[in-house]
């Protein structure tokens, strides 16, 4: 299962990509899901449909926002470009961008279910003591929702991983700079003799996504066992 360099640099982008993307959408993810899990207020609805849209929306269509948004000439990109020197169009910050819009609102899933699952009459109890809503949260809430907390994060990471339709859309198939595992088993698809290479890439996108699943299952098995034993 050997790679070329073209196939170990499409593998490191992708590795980049989706850490990246995991981790700036996981504390947002963790807020939002707390937000729809805990409070009541106007336009709770139209935030639950806008942190879904993604999942129902075309990959293209989101790709194509993206780059209407965030492209050199987009409101949000210039802004960016002008402020913070950082460009995101045809960039791999672009496909970081791409990969955490589309994983969040799976993230943001899996979090709250685990929210809703903590018996709000815990936290309740906490603020009795006269503990504050971040106390309450960081050492009652949290500790009980970790598993729910990395099977979001580990979706998240396999989305990012396998994201392809807005990613080509906003950012290309630029080898070296925005060609991730997927852009790069697609190009080896359109040339003849690029089925060996795309099949040795479609292994190891596996064998990370394998991984990934294992890792979260141990990990979520013994901050489940730490907690029962506190």
């Amino acid at each position: 299962m050997m790679l070329d360099e073209a196939g170990w640099t499409a593998l490191r982008l992708s590795l980049l990509v989706g850490v990246t993307a995991t981790l700036l959408a996981l504390p947002l993810a963790i807020w939002i899901a707390w937000l729809l899990a805990r409070r009541d207020f106007w336009g709770k609805s139209v935030l639950n449909a806008l942190v879904h849209l993604p999942l129902v929306l075309p990959p293209v269509v989101t790709g194509y926002l993206l780059l209407l948004s965030f492209g050199r000439n987009g409101p949000a990109g210039r802004f960016l470009e002008e402020t913070f020197g950082l460009v995101l169009a045809f960039r791999w910050t672009g496909a970081a961008l791409a990969a955490m819009v589309m994983g969040f609102p799976l993230m943001v899933r899996a979090i709250r279910l685990a929210i809703e699952a903590v018996d709000p009459k815990i936290e309740d109890a906490a603020r009795t003591l006269g503990a504050p809503g971040w106390a309450v949260f960081g050492s009652v809430t949290l500790p009980l929702i970790l598993p729910g907390v990395l099977a979001g994060a580990v979706i998240g990471f396999a989305k990012a991983m396998g994201e392809f339709g807005a990613t080509i859309t906003f950012v290309a198939n630029i080898p070296g700079e925005t060609q991730t595992l997927p852009s790069a088993i697609y190009a080896l698809l359109q040339v003849p003799g690029g089925e060996d290479a795309a099949i040795r890439l479609v292994l190891w996108a596996c064998i990370i996504a394998l991984g990934a699943v294992v890792l979260s299952e141990w990990l979520a098995r013994r901050v489940a066992r730490r907690i029962a034993g506190t």
